[in-house]
């Protein structure tokens, strides 16, 4: 019975569960989750407009400083290179500050990075890039964290929620990019620093978690043997590929599809439709996979839709281009969610699966940002499309042939030991 009760409130009555709670108590926990609560979607939702915005004018921008076709694969590598590189020091920043004052100060970064690459050329492009993709890699380390400390009992629900806040966000800025630049007469500058006013109103909803105290962390824990675990590498390479196959688009489907023939703010509204069909798929996946016996079979399914979407779009007829954004879509959606899964599935607990998300996301982004610019290369030399066909081709096998050991029902041979 006290089931079907939850299933009939609100969210943030869910997440408020205590029902001996005073009623002006628990009128200031309910005020506090909702800050929490519109905190984290708001914080969430800034986590990809800095990559999704500069893909549909990296075409003007291109143009206007000079960046060749090398130069400009750099630029879409530099930020998802960064994600890996700076994600690892979430943790120490996290011990040092609290995970609410690190996210406060790596919101300001990120709107100085987005801003920083409007100003001073093409040094503020890529010095800017790199301060946003750090401040981007930092956040996503400590969103999770803060969703199993204070959502413990609704974490599914509110990874449902981050996710959903995450794509839309992309989708945005992959959607308005443009029509903000012919709005200032065709000038990226403008319609890129806009990206900045979500980070802005990010930090002043989540400027009350400072004053919110934590009770420390109950001991620490360390995980050794992980890096010579090859079920560990299995995941971290099945990450990291699928991951390549994500920023490609993010950073160069705009610029493919305008070579075919579409206008920029075309290719910007495919790139959108696509991240926003990831929404669902990345919720609907995994209550699909919870039916098999591993994950294999939602591998197996949500890659042949991505590499087929890709095809698509390199060599389908433009009238049906939309079909195939919705498959590339609902796959990419499906797959990333299928990778994040496979860090809880593939450990032993909670403090094995910490240090393999760490792993994953460090070494994995570092391999993903090779994608970007090899497209990049390959666009230096060639506007053919068998290369790029080629590229992706080879991507997907590589993802498939790691995916299939991953995604068998085993646990990484390492353990948990207290400090």
């Amino acid at each position: 019975m006290q089931e079907n009760t939850n299933r009939s409130k609100p969210i943030a009555d869910e997440l408020l569960i205590d029902d001996d709670t005073p009623a002006a108590a628990l009128e200031g926990s309910r005020v506090r989750t909702l800050l929490l609560l519109l905190g984290l979607v708001l914080v969430g939702l800034n986590l990809r407009p800095a990559l999704s915005s500069l893909a549909p004018v990296l075409g003007m921008v291109s143009r206007d400083t000079g960046l060749t076709p090398t130069l400009a694969g750099l630029l879409t590598t530099l930020p998802v290179a960064c994600l890996g590189l700076f994600g690892p020091l979430a943790p120490h920043l996290a011990r040092r500050l609290g995970s609410e004052k690190t996210i406060a100060l790596v919101l300001m970064v990120l709107a100085a990075g987005v801003v920083l690459r409007t100003v001073f050329g093409t040094f503020g492009l890529f010095a800017g890039s790199a301060l946003a993709g750090a401040a981007i890699g930092v956040i996503g380390v400590l969103l999770p964290g803060i969703v199993k400390r204070d959502f413990a009992s609704r974490a599914g629900l509110m990874t449902g929620v981050y996710t959903m806040a995450l794509c839309l966000g992309a989708a945005l800025a992959a959607g308005f990019t443009v029509p903000v630049a012919e709005h200032f007469g065709h000038d990226w500058r403008p319609a890129l620093a806009l990206w900045a006013l979500p980070a802005v109103l990010a930090l002043a909803v989540w400027w009350p978690q400072l004053n919110t105290r934590h009770a420390a962390a109950q001991g620490q824990w360390q995980v050794r043997g992980l890096l010579r675990d090859p079920l560990a590498w299995q995941v971290t390479l099945f990450m990291g590929l699928q991951s390549s196959l994500a920023y490609i688009v993010f950073g160069w489907l705009p610029s493919i599809l305008i070579d075919r023939g579409l206008t920029p703010m075309q290719g910007g509204l495919m790139l959108s439709l696509s991240t926003m069909v990831q929404v669902p798929a990345s919720l609907l996946v995994p209550m699909l996979a919870h039916r098999c016996r591993n994950q294999r079979p939602p591998i197996v399914a949500t890659l042949l839709m991505v590499i087929s979407g890709l095809l698509g779009m390199l060599y389908a007829p433009t009238d049906s281009l939309v079909l195939w954004a919705v498959l590339l879509g609902f796959g990419q959606g499906g797959l990333f969610s299928t990778a994040l899964s496979l860090l809880a599935h593939r450990s032993p607990d909670q403090h094995v699966a910490a240090h393999l998300s760490g792993m994953a996301q460090g070494i994995g982004y570092m391999l993903a940002s090779l994608g970007p610019f090899a497209v990049g290369l390959i666009r230096s030399h060639s506007h053919a499309t068998w290369p790029l066909a080629l590229l992706f081709s080879l991507i997907a096998a590589a993802a498939f042939s790691v995916g299939m050991m991953a995604g068998r029902k085993r646990l990484v041979g390492v353990k948990a030991e207290p400090i």
